[in-house]
């Protein structure tokens, strides 16, 4: 068995009450609830919870999603075609974006570029003006809506972004562990927003409100955790950075969920997002930029509660009733898991390999 030593901050702080009851477990039972798949909402339920900025309208002509989404699955000479136009299309936006999204559709606007893309997060409205790039997020969930491969109208018409899509569910796919897949249950919409709303940044901090709204950050405070760093050059906004051998655990677990890429503080979009209430794990000093959702529903916010964005998980951490300087962690993807050991000798964690799942 490999035994793999990391060094590690020998600063400990004693345990609040909070963090042991919230990060702390005496077995393996205890870290995993009970799952409860949610039940997709219907037509009316989404248009009864759309955010009041957002317009739709039925179309009466419209490429459906069945024809949209069948296209963007098959290989042929039009899709070669299309991928080849996206790849000149984007360049720049690539480039301005360091690669941090995909992208549906694109338009100029006298000396401005657009361009309608999408990452882990969610939906995105992208902005080159000036040679300076500005990224605007939509808070519209892809549980909810499903914006067309191929838009056949401009995405910016007048002071509007507009969208052509469909309402939609996620399914589960049978046989297939992690995947999803989307089914349509209204097609022919056109979603609206008034592009100064989607636009507006009250504490000037570079997220505009409706990014900070739906991920839990602070609209009017540029400085969300108070610890003297812009939220947008900060790698965890959410939270003050801390100083223990506990959270120094859950930094060396999160060097092997990162981004392959050298400098991830030029990738202002980018998050790995974790569903913990653990304060050692929020007081993480991470290499890439992370968020967090609470466990209790009640507690997130109207966009992550309906929709997935997590990245995997880093458990809560386990008790050794037989040995107390003896630890155990897990770490889990869509389709994979594995089981760590962790004890702390000499001011360093010395970290095993346990056992793992692969599906």
């Amino acid at each position: 068995m490999k035994i793999l030593y990391f060094a590690a901050l020998a600063t400990i702080f004693s345990c609040s009450e909070s963090a042991e009851d919230n990060c702390f477990v005496n077995s393996r039972d205890e870290i995993y609830g009970k799952y409860e798949e949610q039940k997709p909402y219907t037509v009316q339920q989404i248009l009864n919870e759309k955010p009041a900025y957002l317009e739709i309208i039925n179309l009466k002509k419209y490429r459906d999603f069945k024809k949209d989404s069948t296209a963007a699955h098959t290989y042929d000479q039009e899709y070669d075609e299309n991928f080849k136009k996206k790849e000149t299309d984007f360049k720049l936006f690539d480039e301005k974006f360091s690669k941090q999204f995909w992208y549906i559709a694109r338009q100029q606007v006298g000396n401005v570029l657009y361009a309608l893309g999408n990452n882990n997060l969610g939906y995105w409205l992208l902005k080159i003006e000036n040679n300076k790039p500005s990224a605007y997020f939509l808070g519209l969930s892809f549980s909810h809506y499903y914006f067309n491969k191929i838009q056949q109208q401009p995405i910016i018409q007048g002071e509007y972004l507009q969208i052509e899509g469909s309402l939609v569910k996620i399914i589960k796919v049978g046989g297939l562990p992690g995947y999803d897949d989307y089914s349509a249950m209204e097609d022919g919409k056109l979603f609206k927003i008034k592009i100064k709303d989607l636009m507006k940044d009250t504490d000037k901090d570079g997220y505009n409100n409706i990014f900070e709204k739906s991920m839990g950050l602070n609209p009017d405070d540029k400085d969300t955790d108070g610890d003297g760093i812009n939220d947008f050059d900060d790698m965890n906004p959410m939270y003050k950075s801390g100083k223990n051998k506990f959270t120094r655990l859950y930094e060396l677990l999160l060097l092997n969920n990162g981004y392959g890429e050298a400098d991830q503080r030029k990738r202002n979009y980018s998050f790995m997002v974790y569903e913990s209430g653990c304060d050692y794990f929020h007081q993480v000093s991470p290499e890439f930029r992370v968020l967090f959702i609470p466990e209790d529903k009640r507690k997130q916010t109207a966009y992550t509660r309906v929709t997935e964005i997590t990245d995997g998980s880093i458990s809560r951490i386990q008790k050794n009733a037989e040995n107390p300087g003896i630890f155990y962690i897990y770490e889990s993807g869509s389709s994979s898991s594995n089981d760590y050991s962790a004890e702390y000798k000499n001011g360093k964690w010395e970290i095993q390999w346990v056992g793992g799942i692969v599906i």
